[in-house]
């Protein structure tokens, strides 16, 4: 599934079950085979859960150590 927020620009995420109980996320100009990362039941909720609480906003979040290996 495609976010409805999702551009033609590239900026489009998917998601979709995995069939073993998990969620897999992957950006989709990598298509449907393409490398993505897979989520349990419990975290995809926990995410879930933080977004709606708007915990992940732009602004909202840290610099972390990601962004020195960029």
């Amino acid at each position: 599934m495609k976010s409805s927020f999702s551009f033609a620009n590239g900026n489009c995420v998917d998601v979709e079950l995995d069939g073993y109980g998990g969620v897999v996320v992957r950006h989709s100009k990598h298509g449907a085979n393409g490398t993505g990362i897979r989520y349990t039941r419990g975290e995809w909720d926990a995410f879930i859960a933080g977004v709606k609480n708007d915990e992940f906003d732009f602004d909202k979040l840290p610099l972390g150590p990601f962004s020195r290996a960029l």
